[in-house]
């Protein structure tokens, strides 16, 4: 059994550990601010990431001018170059735009003509490109947006979330676009704007492999259901402030600070799980006899909590900056980030519904084969951790 055990920590251990430092998948966000200065007059400020928009409106031919100047500006990572490159071969950034991005008045086509110069901003620890679009519309009572910003053939980007806030045609408000779902109306039910955002917030956690080793560190060090309950509401309410802060624009923290302490949350964590089981020596009966043990907690469990809720603020940061929540503007989007939260919250009491009772069976029937099986787990995360963080720095 011991050897099985050690088996399953090396093949987790290194599977994990392969695992690239960008866990979150080659995915893109679009922001985009729509406003009406003028009756048939809508202005749409968008924001993309340099780098993809230079190589899609070069339609991936290195030979292409604008690629060669957009990727030597990039590498060299000087921002004037960036919009200087973006300027002298904006026929062909407007085009690739323009085609993928649309807005109608009633169904009638707007007319989009570009308004002062390309400026390039940090996003999310990575050049993006902002344009001012202003579209002439026929006279409507609502406006249907669309768009196809990224991926394209080249299937490099998985997946592109558009984040679009307005204030048309008497509304407010705010929608995530994607693939699946690619345009909407300004005047569209709240229900749509709520589920937009719940689906948003569900599949950010399903596809942000470290947020889910994070909540399978938590699971996998937790004995008793009231351990891991209790971790959970803590990592809930520590990552809902800063989420919250940051969506008031009172909290901004670089993303290249915040991502490798990510990934080190993650490596502590689960090494924490481990540093108990070794610190203990005789695993099974320890097991055995903190199962019957009254539910306080000790020392270790209060501080153990007090690492999740520190960690869990700095996950709120990442959650933000998931959603570009890095200006004071976005408070406009509180009530669909509270949404996307939501969202969150939901597939994690999820995972640990389904995770969490499977553990406590194989504890009760096998302590020992569950034993190693946390201790599996909990190796393979910190590995993946640690990885990461170095990655990340």
């Amino acid at each position: 059994m011991r050897g099985l055990g050690r088996c399953a920590l090396l093949v987790v251990a290194l599977w994990l550990s392969v695992v690239p430092a960008q866990a979150h998948g080659f995915s893109s966000t679009v922001y985009v601010d729509l406003s009406a200065p003028a009756t048939g007059h809508v202005r749409a400020q968008l924001g993309l990431e340099y780098d993809l928009l230079v190589v899609s409106a070069a339609d991936y031919e290195k030979d292409d001018p604008l690629f060669k100047a957009g990727t030597a500006a990039f590498d060299a990572g000087d921002a004037t170059k960036q919009a200087q490159a973006l300027a002298a071969h904006d026929a062909s950034v407007l085009k690739y735009v323009t085609q993928r991005f649309d807005i109608k008045a009633d169904g009638q086509a707007c007319t989009p003509t570009q308004q002062g110069d390309f400026t390039i901003q940090q996003r999310e620890g990575v050049p993006y490109a902002f344009l001012v679009l202003d579209y002439g519309c026929p006279k409507a009572d609502a406006h249907e947006v669309r768009s196809g910003l990224f991926p394209d053939s080249e299937t490099y980007v998985k997946g592109t979330k558009t984040i679009v806030t307005y204030d048309l045609d008497l509304q407010k408000g705010s929608s995530a676009l994607d693939s699946a779902h690619p345009s909407f109306s300004t005047h569209q039910a709240w229900t749509e704007r709520f589920w937009e955002f719940f689906r948003l917030g569900a599949e950010h956690l399903l596809t942000g492999l470290d947020h889910i080793l994070f909540l399978l560190a938590l699971i996998a060090g937790s004995r008793r259901l009231r351990e891991i309950v209790l971790a959970a509401t803590t990592f809930t309410l520590a990552h809902s402030v800063t989420f919250i802060l940051a969506a008031l624009g009172v909290v901004h923290v670089s993303p290249s600070f915040i991502e490798p302490v990510i990934a080190l949350s993650i490596a502590v964590v689960a090494g924490w799980h481990l540093w108990r089981l070794w610190r203990r020596g005789r695993l099974a009966t320890d097991l055995e006899t903190e199962s019957r043990s009254h539910l306080s907690l000790d020392r270790a469990g209060w501080t153990r909590l007090g690492v999740v809720f520190c960690f869990g603020l700095v996950h709120g940061i990442g959650f933000a900056g998931a959603l570009g929540i890095q200006q004071a503007w976005s408070w406009t989007l509180l009530w669909s980030l509270l949404v996307f939260n939501v969202g969150i919250e939901t597939v994690q009491l999820g995972l640990i519904a389904i995770t969490f009772p499977l553990l406590a069976v194989l504890r009760h029937r096998a302590p020992t084969v569950a034993l190693w099986t946390t201790g599996a787990i909990a190796a393979g995360v910190t590995v993946a951790g640690l990885v990461w963080f170095v990655q990340r720095l």
